[in-house]
C-alpha cells in the first residue's frame, strides 16, 4: 500500500461532501425491516434542499422498510473516499412532491417519476455525516452529529 495523502481538514472534507451531493448521480442505500432483514440497493438521488431525494418503486423493499418513517445509511462515494450518511426517511408521493424538487430529480438525472403511481420518491434528511480517505482521516471523520453540522 502507498502512503496515503495527508489528512484533509474537516472544512475541506466537509466541502467534498457538499461536492459529492450537488455532484454524484447514484449512492447505496441500507435499511432493514421491521424484523431486521437487511437491504442494500443502488439509487440514484438529487441533493435538495439538505435531503437526499431519491425515488423507487412503491413496492420495493427499501420503500417498505422506510414506511410510514425510517431509517437509513447512505454510502457515497468509494472505499477510499467516502461520505457515509445516517438519516431520516420518509416516503413522498408525487403529487406531494414540490414542483422545484420534481424539477430537479428529473434535470439531473435525466428521468421524472412523477405521476406514475407505482413509484414514490424518498426523501432522506441526515442527521449524522462522517467522511473519510485513509486511517489519518478517521479521528476527525465525524462533520454532523444529531442533526448539527460541527463545523
Amino acid at each position: 500500500m502507498t502512503n496515503p495523502e495527508p489528512a484533509r481538514s474537516r472544512e475541506q472534507r466537509k466541502q467534498d461532501a457538499f461536492d459529492r451531493f450537488e455532484k454524484d448521480e447514484d449512492a447505496w442505500v441500507a435499511s432493514a425491516s421491521a424484523d431486521g432483514v437487511p437491504t442494500l440497493v443502488p439509487l440514484s438521488f438529487v441533493w435538495d434542499d439538505g435531503t437526499l431525494l431519491m425515488a423507487t418503486r412503491r413496492t420495493n423493499p427499501t420503500a417498505r422498510n422506510v414506511t410510514p418513517a425510517g431509517q437509513a445509511r447512505i454510502s457515497l462515494g468509494h472505499t477510499r473516499d467516502v461520505v457515509l450518511v445516517d438519516a431520516t426517511a420518509e416516503v413522498v408521493e408525487g403529487a406531494e412532491l414540490s414542483v422545484e424538487s420534481g424539477d430537479a430529480f428529473a434535470t439531473k438525472l435525466n428521468w421524472d417519476p412523477r405521476g406514475r403511481t407505482s413509484w414514490v420518491y424518498l426523501r432522506f434528511t441526515p442527521y449524522a455525516v462522517r467522511a473519510w480517505r485513509e486511517e489519518n482521516e478517521l479521528p476527525e471523520r465525524e462533520l454532523m452529529a444529531e442533526g448539527t453540522w460541527l463545523i
